[in-house]
């Protein structure tokens, strides 16, 4: 499974993102199923912005759902058709 993890790069608004684009497009040629990004749990700001980015039009046709882990509230689960 692929990952991202949003830890080092969480106080630059246009690394995260750029983070974010570049993961999402390599996820979804990937071929993997299932493709996780770590925003951590702290606040839930950075997961807000997680969430919002993946809910931009052009984004959400590139994958099926989106699942925050229910074990783990840091961890966002990006589920793509294949």
């Amino acid at each position: 499974m692929l990952s991202l993890d949003l830890h080092p790069v969480f106080r630059n608004n246009r690394d995260i993102e750029l983070a974010l684009r570049q993961f999402i497009f390599k996820a979804h040629r990937s071929g993997e199923p299932v493709a996780e990004i770590i925003p951590g749990k702290g606040t839930g700001r950075l997961k807000d912005r997680v969430l919002a980015f993946l809910g931009q039009k052009h984004i959400r046709r590139l994958y099926d759902r989106v699942e925050v882990d229910g074990n783990n509230t840091g961890r966002v689960l990006v589920h793509f058709r294949r």
